[in-house]
């Protein structure tokens, strides 16, 4: 299993004033899948992320990534974890300002060294025409076709996503999910989506439902539909 995620809780805070976010999680994933994480504000979703993602430390139970045991890793491995396995998207884009876009791709095209082809990714998110642009020039929906190249271009084992069409309206959000979508199929990149949007989990191979810290549903998706068909 590529994924395995074993018991984890997680609390912020001391004392009584101690708030339980994660309390006995378990879940795994196959590698080159799609899994959706969906919940509430509030329900431990973004938090799992963090954690698997080695942003965040769990106060008990074990993450695993491809034999991996992230959850003992001191800070350097962890450094060398999220720069040689991950790609991370946000909903909120957090380009370079005063960097062109092709610019705020090489900024981590310089962490690998088996990146992808800048041009051809350019090409495959239709960002070619757009590169010697600056963020600010750009739509909200290229701004995250940037996000999402910068986040490939290192050649990740896996994509974390944190709402990632969030701030997109529903044509563009799911221009994006198609764009996802081709990336899991084209590079076989495992791709893990925290959402409010319970419509994407659809198109994933693996749901996973959290409230108050706990996994309410945690089930394969049988019945996949493709990104373009969705209704958003």
């Amino acid at each position: 299993m590529f994924l395995t995620v074993d018991n984890v809780k997680k609390s912020y805070g001391e004392g009584e004033a101690a708030v339980r976010v994660l309390d006995g999680v378990s879940t795994s994933l196959e590698k080159g899948k799609i899994c959706t994480i969906l919940g509430p504000s509030g329900s431990g979703k973004s938090t799992l992320l963090n954690l698997i993602g080695g942003l965040d430390s769990a106060d008990s139970g074990k993450v695993v990534i491809d034999g991996q045991e992230i959850t003992a890793m001191d800070p350097v491995r962890l450094e060398h974890y999220r720069r040689d396995y991950l790609g991370f998207i946000f909903q909120f884009y957090n380009l370079i300002p005063n960097l062109t876009l092709r610019e705020n791709i090489q900024v981590c095209e310089y962490l690998s060294d088996k990146s992808l082809d800048i041009d051809e990714l350019l090409e495959a998110l239709g960002l070619t025409e757009h590169q010697k642009k600056f963020p600010s020039q750009v739509s909200g929906g290229q701004q995250q076709r940037c996000a999402i190249a910068r986040a490939l271009v290192k050649n990740p084992r896996m994509l974390l996503c944190d709402e990632p069409t969030g701030a997109l309206d529903s044509h563009t959000a799911k221009e994006i999910l198609i764009l996802l979508e081709e990336v899991n199929k084209k590079y076989g990149t495992t791709i893990v989506i925290v959402t409010h949007n319970i419509v994407i989990q659809e198109m994933s191979h693996k749901v996973i439902r959290i409230r108050d810290g706990k996994i309410i549903e945690d089930r394969e998706n049988k019945n996949i539909r493709p990104a373009e068909s969705l209704t958003l």
